[in-house]
Protein backbone atom coordinates (compact mmCIF):
# COMPACT_ATOMS: atom_id res chain seq x y z
CA UNK A 1 0.00 0.00 0.00
CA UNK A 2 2.82 2.38 0.88
CA UNK A 3 4.55 2.10 -2.52
CA UNK A 4 1.25 2.44 -4.36
CA UNK A 5 0.34 5.53 -2.40
CA UNK A 6 3.79 7.01 -3.03
CA UNK A 7 3.15 6.69 -6.77
CA UNK A 8 -0.37 8.12 -6.47
CA UNK A 9 1.02 11.01 -4.45
CA UNK A 10 3.80 11.63 -6.97
CA UNK A 11 1.39 11.64 -9.94
CA UNK A 12 -1.04 13.89 -8.08
CA UNK A 13 1.69 16.41 -7.25
CA UNK A 14 3.00 16.42 -10.82
CA UNK A 15 -0.52 17.03 -12.09
CA UNK A 16 -1.08 19.78 -9.53
CA UNK A 17 2.20 21.45 -10.48
CA UNK A 18 1.34 21.28 -14.18
CA UNK A 19 -2.13 22.80 -13.61
CA UNK A 20 -0.72 25.45 -11.29
CA UNK A 21 1.93 26.46 -13.83
CA UNK A 22 -0.59 26.52 -16.69
CA UNK A 23 -3.00 28.76 -14.79
CA UNK A 24 -0.18 31.08 -13.75
CA UNK A 25 1.31 31.31 -17.23
CA UNK A 26 1.07 34.33 -19.49
CA UNK A 27 -0.19 32.21 -22.41
CA UNK A 28 -3.42 31.21 -20.63
CA UNK A 29 -3.88 34.71 -19.21
CA UNK A 30 -3.69 36.18 -22.71
CA UNK A 31 -6.22 33.66 -23.98
CA UNK A 32 -8.54 34.41 -21.05
CA UNK A 33 -8.18 38.16 -21.66
CA UNK A 34 -9.15 37.77 -25.30
CA UNK A 35 -12.08 35.50 -24.41
CA UNK A 36 -13.54 37.35 -21.41
CA UNK A 37 -12.15 40.90 -21.67
CA UNK A 38 -9.94 43.03 -19.45
CA UNK A 39 -12.60 43.65 -16.78
CA UNK A 40 -13.00 39.94 -16.14
CA UNK A 41 -9.23 39.62 -15.60
CA UNK A 42 -9.61 41.59 -12.36
CA UNK A 43 -10.96 38.35 -10.87
CA UNK A 44 -8.47 35.95 -12.44
CA UNK A 45 -6.34 35.66 -9.31
CA UNK A 46 -9.37 34.96 -7.11
CA UNK A 47 -10.47 32.11 -9.40
CA UNK A 48 -6.86 30.89 -9.43
CA UNK A 49 -6.71 30.92 -5.61
CA UNK A 50 -9.99 29.02 -5.31
CA UNK A 51 -8.87 26.35 -7.80
CA UNK A 52 -5.56 25.99 -5.94
CA UNK A 53 -7.36 25.44 -2.62
CA UNK A 54 -9.84 22.98 -4.18
CA UNK A 55 -7.09 20.91 -5.78
CA UNK A 56 -4.95 20.92 -2.62
CA UNK A 57 -7.72 19.66 -0.32
CA UNK A 58 -7.78 16.05 -1.66
CA UNK A 59 -3.99 15.85 -1.24
CA UNK A 60 -4.14 16.98 2.38
CA UNK A 61 -7.03 14.61 3.08
CA UNK A 62 -5.14 11.66 1.59
CA UNK A 63 -2.09 12.48 3.69
CA UNK A 64 -4.32 12.61 6.76
CA UNK A 65 -5.78 9.18 5.96
CA UNK A 66 -2.46 7.61 4.95
CA UNK A 67 0.41 9.36 6.78
CA UNK A 68 2.81 6.61 5.74
CA UNK A 69 5.58 4.66 7.41
CA UNK A 70 7.71 6.62 9.88
CA UNK A 71 11.28 6.99 8.60
CA UNK A 72 12.65 8.87 11.58
CA UNK A 73 11.55 10.64 14.76
CA UNK A 74 13.89 13.31 16.05
CA UNK A 75 14.31 12.96 19.84
CA UNK A 76 14.13 15.76 22.38
CA UNK A 77 15.51 18.38 22.80
CA UNK A 78 16.31 18.59 19.06
CA UNK A 79 12.66 17.97 18.21
CA UNK A 80 11.62 21.13 20.05
CA UNK A 81 14.40 23.14 18.42
CA UNK A 82 13.09 22.04 15.02
CA UNK A 83 9.52 22.90 15.98
CA UNK A 84 10.71 26.31 17.15
CA UNK A 85 12.38 26.76 13.76
CA UNK A 86 9.10 25.85 12.07
CA UNK A 87 7.28 28.46 14.13
CA UNK A 88 9.82 31.10 13.09
CA UNK A 89 9.49 30.04 9.45
CA UNK A 90 5.69 30.25 9.66
CA UNK A 91 5.90 33.73 11.21
CA UNK A 92 8.33 34.86 8.52
CA UNK A 93 6.01 33.41 5.87
CA UNK A 94 3.09 35.36 7.33
CA UNK A 95 5.10 38.57 7.49
CA UNK A 96 6.14 38.14 3.85
CA UNK A 97 2.50 37.65 2.83
CA UNK A 98 1.57 40.83 4.69
CA UNK A 99 4.29 42.71 2.82
CA UNK A 100 2.97 41.24 -0.42
CA UNK A 101 -0.59 42.39 0.20
CA UNK A 102 -2.61 39.31 1.26
CA UNK A 103 -5.93 40.49 -0.18
CA UNK A 104 -4.39 41.09 -3.59
CA UNK A 105 -2.46 37.81 -3.37
CA UNK A 106 -5.68 35.86 -2.80
CA UNK A 107 -7.56 37.87 -5.39
CA UNK A 108 -10.08 39.22 -2.85
CA UNK A 109 -8.93 42.70 -3.75
CA UNK A 110 -9.19 42.88 -7.56
CA UNK A 111 -6.22 44.17 -9.52
CA UNK A 112 -7.02 46.46 -12.41
CA UNK A 113 -3.60 46.27 -14.04
CA UNK A 114 -3.10 42.72 -15.24
CA UNK A 115 -1.62 43.49 -18.61
CA UNK A 116 1.97 42.67 -19.41
CA UNK A 117 4.28 45.60 -19.01
CA UNK A 118 1.93 47.42 -16.65
CA UNK A 119 2.75 48.48 -13.13
CA UNK A 120 5.92 49.54 -11.39
CA UNK A 121 8.55 47.22 -9.95
CA UNK A 122 8.38 47.63 -6.17
CA UNK A 123 11.06 46.06 -3.94
CA UNK A 124 10.63 46.15 -0.18
CA UNK A 125 11.24 44.17 3.00
CA UNK A 126 12.66 40.68 2.65
CA UNK A 127 12.49 40.94 -1.17
CA UNK A 128 15.64 43.07 -1.19
CA UNK A 129 17.53 40.10 0.36
CA UNK A 130 16.05 37.13 -1.52
CA UNK A 131 13.90 36.95 -4.65
CA UNK A 132 11.64 34.09 -3.52
CA UNK A 133 11.14 34.33 0.25
CA UNK A 134 7.85 32.43 0.26
CA UNK A 135 9.56 29.41 -1.26
CA UNK A 136 12.47 29.78 1.17
CA UNK A 137 10.31 29.85 4.32
CA UNK A 138 8.03 27.06 3.07
CA UNK A 139 11.05 24.82 2.46
CA UNK A 140 12.47 25.60 5.91
CA UNK A 141 9.11 24.69 7.45
CA UNK A 142 8.92 21.44 5.48
CA UNK A 143 12.41 20.15 6.14
CA UNK A 144 12.35 20.96 9.86
CA UNK A 145 9.50 18.47 10.35
CA UNK A 146 10.70 16.31 13.30
CA UNK A 147 8.58 13.28 12.32
CA UNK A 148 9.27 12.16 8.75
CA UNK A 149 7.21 9.54 6.93
CA UNK A 150 7.78 8.09 3.48
CA UNK A 151 4.76 9.96 2.10
CA UNK A 152 5.92 13.26 3.57
CA UNK A 153 9.37 12.67 2.13
CA UNK A 154 7.90 12.21 -1.37
CA UNK A 155 5.80 15.36 -0.89
CA UNK A 156 8.75 17.45 0.33
CA UNK A 157 11.13 16.26 -2.39
CA UNK A 158 8.65 17.00 -5.18
CA UNK A 159 7.69 20.32 -3.58
CA UNK A 160 11.37 21.33 -3.42
CA UNK A 161 11.82 20.53 -7.12
CA UNK A 162 8.61 22.34 -8.01
CA UNK A 163 9.49 25.42 -5.98
CA UNK A 164 12.80 25.74 -7.77
CA UNK A 165 11.34 25.17 -11.24
CA UNK A 166 8.36 27.37 -10.34
CA UNK A 167 10.66 30.22 -9.38
CA UNK A 168 12.30 30.01 -12.82
CA UNK A 169 8.88 30.03 -14.51
CA UNK A 170 7.66 32.98 -12.43
CA UNK A 171 10.78 35.03 -12.97
CA UNK A 172 10.60 34.62 -16.73
CA UNK A 173 7.11 36.14 -16.60
CA UNK A 174 8.28 38.96 -14.35
CA UNK A 175 11.25 39.70 -16.63
CA UNK A 176 8.85 39.88 -19.57
CA UNK A 177 6.52 42.15 -17.60
CA UNK A 178 9.06 44.56 -16.06
CA UNK A 179 12.00 44.24 -18.45
CA UNK A 180 15.47 45.52 -17.57
CA UNK A 181 14.62 46.72 -14.02
CA UNK A 182 13.69 43.18 -13.06
CA UNK A 183 16.74 41.66 -14.78
CA UNK A 184 18.91 44.05 -12.77
CA UNK A 185 17.09 42.86 -9.66
CA UNK A 186 17.85 39.24 -10.62
CA UNK A 187 21.55 40.01 -10.98
CA UNK A 188 21.81 41.65 -7.58
CA UNK A 189 19.54 39.55 -5.35
CA UNK A 190 19.86 35.74 -4.85
CA UNK A 191 17.01 33.42 -5.84
CA UNK A 192 16.57 31.26 -2.71
CA UNK A 193 19.50 31.64 -0.27
CA UNK A 194 19.12 35.10 1.33
CA UNK A 195 21.77 37.70 2.06
CA UNK A 196 21.96 39.22 5.51
CA UNK A 197 22.16 42.75 4.14
CA UNK A 198 19.76 44.32 1.70
CA UNK A 199 21.42 44.10 -1.71
CA UNK A 200 18.84 46.08 -3.68
CA UNK A 201 17.46 49.57 -2.90
CA UNK A 202 13.95 49.43 -1.45
CA UNK A 203 11.26 51.45 -3.20
CA UNK A 204 8.12 52.87 -1.65
CA UNK A 205 4.57 52.42 -2.81
CA UNK A 206 2.33 49.47 -3.59
CA UNK A 207 3.54 47.29 -6.41
CA UNK A 208 3.15 43.75 -7.63
CA UNK A 209 6.63 42.29 -7.21
CA UNK A 210 5.93 41.19 -3.65
CA UNK A 211 3.82 38.22 -4.68
CA UNK A 212 4.50 34.49 -4.91
CA UNK A 213 4.12 32.61 -8.19
CA UNK A 214 0.64 32.99 -9.53
CA UNK A 215 -1.38 35.01 -11.96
Amino acid sequence: MSTSFNLILAFYLVGFAALHSLLAGLWLKRRARRAFGQRAMRWYRLVYSILTAVTLFPLLYLLYLFPGEVLYLVPSPWRWIMIFGQVLAALALGKTLLESGPLRFLGIRPDDGEGEGEGELIIRGIYCRVRNPLFLFALIFFWLTPVMTDNLLVLYLLATIYFYLGSIHEERMLAEKFGDPYRDYQRRVPRIVPRLRCSFPETKGEGRRGQPPGP
